[in-house]
């Protein structure tokens, strides 16, 4: 396993990490509790050393099962995790420093630490980046020794240049893939100026950079690539990175015409990001402990080379940035 600095954070972490989202289970299913800890102690003993949840995943689930496994493994593992999507209706007056400071009280409890690594907003509204007094709330739990850093996790290019104006923002989450190359363009400089650690989710497009998925493929009805498609409950960004789900296959399927058909499409797509410098680390998801030692083995993937991301870049301007490019 390789490491990389988080930004200012002081931290050292493993370039592939572990987003937590659907551990435990395939979205949509129950969670299950041992499938997580199976899930999470491989993780670890593989060396990862930073997993990001969130208090809206499996309901807190998650964050217990992550507690319980970094504390079982002995291991100095980093927990980050995020706050502010339990507001319903989801919108900028429902966010306020008091019920934000209850909500990380209540992570504190469920991780079962007394100081969380990194907390982040949880996708807010783009007029709470306007807000200090939702920033300043951080500082003071930081202040207070309940939190170590603060971050954001972001569906927009334009609410992640705005979240970095904050001195005591440290790392932003944001979508980055194949298939949504825009954050690359201006604001991976302007994070590396402001040495601002870069957490990059959705890496295989909600497994559609796998090479896995057809035309047929179907999924279960709680699993957001069923019901999400359209943004009918959350932002559609984070399902497919946007992509409409054929032309996506479409695309797939030329990226698969580049390479070996003996190499997985995910160990490129992981790769891929990888050769960005400016990246502190990627959190794909796991289902399986075998994921995860999928996800893991991509680091070792030779760089790509010129004439590869050449084409690579040619497939995204010609089938996807029509698409993707300007909403995001």
């Amino acid at each position: 396993m390789n490491y990389r600095e988080l930004g200012k954070t002081g931290l050292e972490v493993s370039e592939i990490s572990l987003g937590t989202w659907q551990v435990g289970g395939r979205w949509g299913s129950k969670f299950d509790p041992s499938l997580a800890d199976s899930i999470i102690r491989e993780a670890i003993d593989n060396g990862v050393n930073f997993i990001d949840t969130a208090d809206v995943y499996s309901d807190g689930e998650s964050e217990k099962a992550v507690g319980k496994a970094v504390r079982a493994s002995g291991r100095e593992v980093s927990i980050a995790t995020k706050c502010g999507r339990k507001i319903n209706p989801h919108v900028n007056k429902g966010y306020t420093p008091a019920l934000l400071r209850a909500y990380v009280e209540e992570s504190l409890k469920r991780i079962g630490t007394d100081c969380i690594d990194l907390i982040q907003l949880h996708c807010p509204p783009t007029e709470v980046y306007y807000r200090p007094e939702i920033f300043g709330e951080f500082e003071r739990l930081r202040e207070e020794g309940k939190i170590r850093n603060l971050g954001v996790s972001v569906e927009k290019v334009e609410e992640a240049i705005k979240a970095i104006e904050y001195e005591n923002v440290s790392t932003v989450q944001i979508i980055y893939n194949i298939f949504r190359q825009r954050p690359h363009e201006r604001f991976f400089s302007m994070a590396r100026e402001k040495k601002i650690g870069l957490i990059i989710r959705v890496p295989l497009a909600s497994g559609l950079l796998t090479g896995k998925f057809a035309s047929d493929t179907r999924f279960a009805p709680g699993d957001h690539r069923f019901f999400n498609r359209n943004g009918m409950m959350f932002d559609k960004g984070e399902t497919f990175a946007g992509v409409p789900y054929d032309r996506g296959l479409q695309a797939v399927a030329r990226l698969r015409e580049l390479f070996p058909a003996e190499l997985p499409l995910a160990h490129v797509a992981l790769r891929w990001i990888l050769m960005r410098d400016e990246v502190s680390c990627i959190i794909p998801g796991a289902s399986s402990p075998a994921q995860v030692r999928s996800n893991i083995e991509a680091a070792a993937l030779p760089p790509l080379t010129d004439e590869q991301l050449s084409s690579i870049r040619q497939i995204y301007e010609e089938d996807i940035r029509p698409l993707v490019h300007h909403l995001w």
